[in-house]
């Protein structure tokens, strides 16, 4: 069996200044502070001997890759990103950065997200991306349009009742 897979689709290269903003302090502080500590404590567990029986050296260097795995990944992904600014035109319509609040046709449940780049999505607080299914299917609609998003567990009826942008 190979290591080979297969190269992740493309995502859109679009963020918000506050999400622009974490993942160039996510670097700063992967290379500035971890990194440090990890290698001083990788080179202690180094010291101590043995090194294929050692389990603290053997978790400091896996822990080393995946902070410069990372830190790679982060610097390659940030000077492509295009930040958004500003607020759209047309305020009743969903662009990017818009705090949707959709109801469900079928349950009549309310549901809250806000649509943001794939680098900065957050489910707990319903931050999702941009390339989702949802978000695809609600771009562009108005406030009380409804809309058919194919989602995992089948194809929903959604109707936006609230439209909203930070600033």
């Amino acid at each position: 069996m190979s290591r080979w897979r297969p190269p992740a689709p493309k995502s859109t290269a679009i963020i918000t200044r506050e999400g622009f903003e974490k993942l160039k302090a996510e670097v700063d502080y992967l290379w500035h502070t971890l990194r440090p500590e990890v290698v001083k404590a990788l080179a202690a567990a180094a010291a101590e001997g043995d090194r294929s029986e050692n389990a603290e050296y053997t978790y400091r260097k896996k822990q080393l890759g995946g902070i410069d795995r990372r830190v790679r990944y982060l610097s390659k992904r940030i000077p492509s990103l295009q930040v958004a600014e500003g607020v759209p035109g047309d305020k009743d319509a969903v662009f990017f950065g818009a705090h949707v609040t959709l109801e469900n046709a079928a349950s009549g449940e309310e549901v809250t997200y806000r649509i943001v780049g794939p680098d900065e999505t957050d489910a707990e607080n319903g931050w999702i991306s941009i390339d989702s299914p949802l978000a695809r299917a609600m771009l562009k609609k108005h406030l009380d349009d409804e809309f058919d998003a194919e989602l995992p567990g089948g194809r929903t009826c959604f109707c936006i009742i609230e439209v909203r942008y930070d600033g």
